[in-house]
């Protein structure tokens, strides 16, 4: 892990897939049904859970073995979208302490926000069905800025919308890529070992400041109300 931290209680960021939302159930049953449709069984859930904090790519990898660079790459991701979002919200849900965290945060007047890969076409509606979407100070999707996580644009770009210095941010992920995109924006980062971690992943090396197993464990690196 990354050094102490120096305080941070200016804003929570959050990762979205496998961090604020447990999108995997419906981002597994969009691969099932193309799996379905060309006559292959469905992979297991558990299987497939960890490559859903990579989009569409991971899913593609997982489901057909494929890469970006592969020629049946980019036809299959459309249409892989194009199943996700017709059935987005249909089991995903906050994970369990998301809600309750956001509402000692804002009791505490402390604001807080999005940071994702995810496109903005799928991430605002999704906001909206599981009623986060007025509440956050700030939500940033993968394509707001030029360049995605693990690039720090995006935890600038949000920390500019939410006027607050990236110092003074925490970043909630559980990738790699959302601990290397905070530590380059120099924030505060926390690996969120609730999330979409697979076998292979070991959080111990990502470098960040804390892991949490829970959501409310954030706010045990957040000053009391008050301090």
């Amino acid at each position: 892990m990354a050094d102490t931290a120096p305080l941070r209680d200016g804003a929570v960021l959050f990762d979205l897939d496998g961090t604020f939302a447990d999108t995997a159930p419906d981002m597994a049953a969009a691969l099932d049904r193309m799996l379905e449709a060309r006559g292959r069984a469905a992979l297991a859930f558990e299987q497939v859970r960890p490559f859903c904090s990579y989009g569409a790519r991971g899913i593609l990898k997982i489901g057909f073995g494929l890469e970006p660079q592969d020629a049946a790459f980019e036809p299959l991701r459309r249409e892989y979208l194009d199943i996700y979002a017709a059935a987005l919200v249909r089991e995903t849900a906050p994970f369990p302490g998301i809600a309750a965290l956001v509402d000692a945060l804002e009791a505490r007047g402390l604001p807080w926000g999005i940071v994702t890969n995810k496109p903005t076409y799928l991430t605002l509606p999704l906001m909206e069905q599981i009623g986060f979407r007025d509440r956050a100070a700030c939500i940033v999707c993968g394509d707001t800025t030029a360049r995605p996580k693990p690039h720090p644009d995006p935890m600038f770009h949000a920390c500019e919308l939410i006027a607050v210095a990236p110092a003074r941010c925490w970043y909630l992920g559980d990738a790699e890529r959302d601990i290397r995109a905070g530590l380059a924006a120099g924030m505060g980062t926390l690996a969120a070992c609730f999330g979409y971690l697979g076998e292979d992943d070991d959080a111990n090396t990502w470098g960040a400041h804390g892991l949490v197993d829970h959501p409310l464990d954030v706010l045990d690196w957040l000053p009391e109300a008050g301090d």
